[in-house]
């Protein structure tokens, strides 16, 4: 550790706690046939380890910001990773799925500290022309976490009693804060700041209704529920309300004028994209390979591997090439190969060998990594230094928002879709293949639409008017 430099430093330790939260989600997925069996729960309640999750880290995200700013990120960064040791050790010895749930919710809230008060901490340590370098290798955490989760939760609820699904997150958790509390340098503080109460009430009842909404209503008919269309209603009226009313206060939860600068607004656009194509892969993949093609879940498990592994190397090529030649010179190229291969995928039959579909989701990968990462680093480049960690809270919320729409979008249109198909003549291994292949072309266009958008972000420094825009 000596031999690093103290900015690297920064780096390793909070990839702890990145990697911490995003592996004991993941980690979960796999495992929650046998939590119905252990709490004799149907799949609904037990959904709810994963539905409370996303939510309480999408409420929890808006407050970083202002936590921040106020009492140092270093501190807030630190009390979210005490803030999930405790949920973890909670949820290992919660008698009842009621208390896992909470618990649950106790680790959501730790995530929503810790995601963007992360990358702020990255952003403070490095200057603007090291960053994407720095948050290319910062994120093979966010893409290594959720391939190899899944093989880890096999294993332990396969060979192990199932509380250590919580206790293993024990180790790394002790390791990100003895790190963090020696290595991470205390940021300044503002005191005099005042908490925005109208704006967190709004902002909580709108990203928390959506969410809330979109995690519960994974099949049309659930979605189209009264409660569920009120919900999103409700969270849409309060986003709206959050604008208007954070526009005008003089010290706000979330500064909104981030949004004035083109190139972070475009990042959004882009990493949103991106993020979905991302999500319906992680979602559609697996049904392929088991529904279609007839394989187990450890095949299902390596699919992921070698994606993970090339947008690991690719998200810190793509830093440097950021980090030397701008935006325009990675981004787009990023996109152009994610959509490629998700097209590809679009057009799978019976006979396409696995190695086919293991080498396309490589590459779709090594696109991911070329555009997410550099695109939220490029938007991240383009605002003030003091709105960093605003600018990561919003960046995070609405990754997550989206994130959580493009899995409900896929889910509902594979139902609908393939029952559509199979009522013809169709049987339903063909019906799934096709609406799979349907549902890959979507996937491709999204991402494809966002390729000219790429075009208008603007490197670090390039653009100072930007900034004077903030």
């Amino acid at each position: 550790m000596s031999k690093l430099s103290s900015k690297w430093l920064v780096v390793v330790s909070v990839l702890f706690g990145t990697f911490t939260v995003i592996l004991n989600n993941s980690m979960l997925n796999p495992t929650l046939p046998r939590f119905m069996e252990i709490f004799d729960a149907d799949a609904v309640s037990v959904g709810w380890m994963l539905t409370i999750f996303m939510v309480a880290m999408g409420m929890t995200m808006p407050l970083t910001g202002f936590l921040g700013d106020r009492f140092g990120k270093k501190k807030v960064y630190v009390t979210g990773l005490i803030i999930f040791l405790v949920g973890s050790v909670s949820g290992s010895i919660s008698p009842t799925l009621s208390l896992v749930i909470l618990s649950r919710a106790v680790q959501g809230i730790a995530g929503g500290l810790l995601m963007p008060i992360a990358m702020a901490l990255i952003f403070n340590a490095f200057p603007k022309h090291e960053r994407g370098l720095a948050v290319g290798v910062y994120g093979v955490a966010a893409m290594v976490a959720p391939a190899i989760g899944p093989t880890i939760g096999g294993v332990i609820i396969q060979f192990f009693d199932w509380p250590f699904l919580f206790l293993f997150n024990i180790p790394f958790g002790l390791i990100g804060i003895i790190l963090s509390t020696k290595y991470l340098v205390e940021t300044e503080k503002n005191p005099s700041l005042k908490f925005d109460t109208i704006g967190f009430i709004l902002v909580t009842i709108g990203v928390g209704g959506i969410l809330f909404a979109l995690g519960r209503g994974k099949e049309l008919e659930t979605l189209l529920t009264a409660s569920n269309i009120s919900l999103i209603v409700v969270g849409i009226l309060s986003i709206v309300a959050f604008v208007f009313v954070e526009n005008r206060k003089t010290q706000p939860l979330l500064n909104l004028s981030v949004f004035k600068v083109p190139t972070y607004a475009v990042s959004v656009v882009v990493t949103g994209a991106a993020s979905i194509g991302l999500f319906s892969g992680i979602f559609l993949l697996p049904l392929l390979i088991q529904n279609v093609y007839g394989l187990n879940e450890v095949m299902t498990g390596l699919l992921f591997l070698p994606a993970a592994a090339l947008s690991g190397v690719s998200m810190s090529i793509g830093g440097r090439i950021l980090d030397k030649k701008g935006p325009k010179a990675v981004i787009p190229i990023g996109l152009f190969v994610m959509a490629a291969a998700t097209t590809a995928l679009g057009f799978l039959e019976l006979s396409t060998p696995y190695w086919v579909i293991l080498a396309l989701n490589a590459v779709r990968g090594a696109g991911m990594g070329l555009s997410n990462m550099p695109a939220t680093t490029a938007g991240m480049n383009a605002i003030s230094d003091e709105l960093v960690a605003q600018g990561s809270a919003m960046n995070n919320v609405l990754r997550q928002m989206t994130s959580s729409f493009g899995i409900v979008f896929f889910s509902i249109y594979y139902e609908t879709r393939r029952a559509v198909i199979a009522a013809g003549e169709a049987n339903m291994t063909e019906a799934t293949l096709q609406t799979l292949n349907e549902a890959f072309l979507v996937s491709a266009v999204v991402i494809v639409l966002a390729i000219p958008f790429s075009f208008i972000m603007k490197g670090a420094g390039s653009s100072s008017e930007e900034e004077e825009g903030t």
